[in-house]
């Protein structure tokens, strides 16, 4: 993977400061991960104390293991394919749900080269979800298929964090 030093270190940032919300709030997160394949939990995996609040993750990559692992309705993937907003929000809340965590993250989209059921590359949904609720944002990112994924896992780190933030103190 060629990325440069600097956006890993971005990546690396985002997660430090989306675990220290977590340790201080004492709340947990999972993951679920297409084109980012693992690397939102990777990232994540490397700041200290992590333990506390990571519950694991779902890396589903194939649109089936979509609906199967991460409870998303085969009748969304069918009619809005696995690059959509909603899905994005439902692998966030399936992964909240089955791995017992009180936040769910999650990235889909095409890193590329090639566009992907016509979605061109870049294209990315990230999302968060909640007991509160969901958010979910569109990227159109630029760059090689390394720097599409990078800086996929460095935006819903941000959200994950800004997201904590702003939400009320857990009771």
């Amino acid at each position: 993977m060629d990325v440069d030093d600097d956006k890993l270190a971005g990546a690396r940032l985002a997660a430090a400061a989306a675990v220290h919300r977590l340790v201080e709030r004492g709340e947990t997160v999972a993951t679920a991960e297409s084109l980012t394949g693992g690397m939102v939990a990777a990232t994540i995996v490397e700041i200290p104390g992590v333990s506390s609040v990571y519950r694991g993750g779902l890396v589903v990559y194939a649109t089936d293991l979509k609906a199967s692992l991460a409870g998303v309705p085969t009748v969304l993937l069918e009619e809005r394919g696995p690059v959509d907003p909603q899905v994005a929000v439902a692998l966030a809340a399936g992964c909240r749900e089955r791995c017992g965590a009180d936040w769910g993250v999650a990235t889909t989209g095409v890193a590329g080269p090639e566009p992907q059921d016509g979605k061109p590359p870049g294209l990315v949904y990230i999302a968060v979800a909640g007991v509160d609720g969901s958010s979910v944002r569109e990227l159109k990112l630029e760059g090689n298929r390394a720097d599409i994924r990078t800086e996929s896992v460095t935006s819903v780190l941000r959200l994950l964090s800004d997201t904590l933030q702003e939400a009320s103190s857990p009771s």
